[in-house]
């Protein structure tokens, strides 16, 4: 299995941290030299290792957005 490569543009925030050390955070991310995506995923603490996570596009980020917007949280 080939290697993936990514790069972190922008570190929008962090949604949640855990005792282990491991932060759920919000990036914008350039995965394998392609266009930049907002992800969801959670991180180590020295940024090793990541877990599974979502990844958007503006326009998906947009209508996630607009559906929380209408949640009665």
């Amino acid at each position: 299995m080939s290697e993936i490569k990514y790069e972190i543009l922008e570190q929008l925030g962090v949604l949640s941290k855990s005792a282990s050390g491991w932060s759920k955070e919000i990036n914008l991310i350039s995965w394998n030299d392609r266009e930049a995506k907002y992800d969801i995923r959670d991180w180590s603490a020295d940024r090793e290792k990541m877990g599974k996570g979502v990844t958007l596009t503006r326009e998906e980020l947009h209508s996630l957005r607009d559906l929380l917007n209408k949640m009665s949280l």
